[in-house]
């Protein structure tokens, strides 16, 4: 099998350029194509998400990792375009999503043939809106998702006040030290689509391709409770709820020293995962 190598993409995305890495084995021949979604805070570069796309694309197929646009870093993993964190929704990373499964399914757009198969890879925020998105698109074929939220609302009605009074809430990056201010626009998203077209538990009954919900048993920044509301919301025979002893990222850091034996097994069951079900 061939070794796969890199290529850099720039897609059209709700807030600004979509920054994308190819890595694949065969640009030529249809290979079948994992999409990895990032979450809140995270991007394309941090820490597991380089390492996975590495095992996939070795595994055979070809991993298109993204830096959505509302995320505020560029290419060199600097958190540089704050603007766009700044007015960034979850509107606005579900249509960055559909984007990029839209090019992904061209191929042409990222250097490659149409593909023979699609699936999809998110984390935590990106996990929900991987789960929104897979269930808006059947013609997907699998979804694994890491640490996901079940729900885009996620302050209490005292927190949202006080956001709306400010006008904004401060964001700390802990990587770089920067504050950055969201905006209430996020807020005006929940409250118009919260219950409907980003519903993520609704959404959540409607897969009907394999999904694989890994969830870390002492996750400090999404409970492992909503792993739980998620599976019981799918309820199907292709849906597995695996919990691993481990956090929000399984070990992981920026940048990624060793290999946490957490990590390593989520890596292997997320590759199996979609070897099984897209090859």
């Amino acid at each position: 099998m061939a070794t796969p190598t890199l290529t850099k993409h720039s897609l059209e995305g709700a807030l600004g350029d979509l920054l994308v890495d190819v890595r694949t084995g065969d640009r030529r021949n249809p290979r079948p194509a994992v999409v990895i979604v990032h979450g809140f805070k995270g991007f394309k570069d941090w820490g597991m998400f380089p390492v996975v796309a590495d095992r996939l694309a070795r595994a055979g197929l070809t991993a298109v990792s993204v830096n959505l646009s509302g995320s505020g870093v560029d290419d060199a993993g600097d958190f540089s375009l704050p603007d766009r964190f700044t007015h960034n929704t979850y509107s606005a990373e579900l249509e960055d999503i559909t984007r990029t499964v839209a090019a992904v399914r061209a191929g042409a757009p990222l250097g490659f043939v149409p593909p023979a198969a699609i699936g999809l890879l998110g984390h935590s925020r990106g996990g929900g809106m991987a789960i929104v998105a897979a269930a808006r698109d059947p013609a997907l074929r699998a979804l694994v998702t890491w640490a996901a939220i079940a729900s885009i609302d996620r302050w209490s009605d005292e927190a949202k006040a006080s956001w709306r009074r400010r006008g904004h809430l401060n964001i700390q990056n802990t990587r770089t030290g920067q504050v950055i201010p969201m905006s209430t626009a996020i807020l005006d998203d929940i409250a118009e689509n919260a219950d409907g077209a980003l519903d993520i538990i609704a959404a959540a009954g409607r897969i009907q391709m394999p999904w694989l919900i890994v969830h870390g048993d002492s996750d400090e920044s999404v409970s492992v409770e909503d792993a739980k509301l998620l599976a019981a919301a799918s309820s199907r025979s292709s849906t597995r709820l695996v919990l691993v002893p481990a956090g929000h990222t399984f070990g992981a850091t920026h940048p990624l020293g060793g290999m946490p034996e957490t990590l390593d097994r989520v890596m292997v069951e997320t590759v199996e995962w979609f070897s099984r079900y897209l090859i």
